[in-house]
């Protein structure tokens, strides 16, 4: 998401926590401009792909991709209508994990029987 009242790095806005650009919130764009910052792909990584949470949104687009998925797709906790699929979730953390200038890798799965991250992990600064 982009907010045109603002300048620089504040500009560009993560469409799942409202969190601006910054040198530690890389972020990765998807269709027609939206965003998702790396802390929240982090959640949401973990939550998908290692967890197998997440709710099949059918009748509803990816924010990313903008496609209707028949699969679960992670949202956002503070901005429900902000949800991501499981396709965007891995082609974005590869994009990541292929810019040198981050150091941003894909989480590791959690302990067995342990839930290390949770939706209270999201910053929920307001831009």
């Amino acid at each position: 998401m982009h907010n045109p009242a603002a300048e620089g790095n504040a500009f560009f806005v993560c469409d799942f926590c409202r969190n601006h650009f910054a040198d530690d919130r890389p972020m990765v764009e998807g269709h027609k401009g939206s965003l998702i910052c790396s802390h929240c792909l982090t959640v949401a990584y973990t939550a998908l792909i290692h967890l197998g949470e997440g709710a099949d949104l059918a009748g509803t687009g990816c924010t990313m991709c903008l496609e209707d998925r028949r699969e679960a797709q992670w949202a956002s906790p503070t901005h429900p209508d902000a949800h991501v699929c499981v396709r965007c979730i891995k082609q974005a953390a590869g994009v990541l994990c292929r810019d040198p200038d981050f150091g941003w890798k894909k989480p590791e799965p959690p302990p067995t029987g342990s839930k290390i991250i949770d939706d209270e992990d999201i910053d929920d600064e307001v831009v």
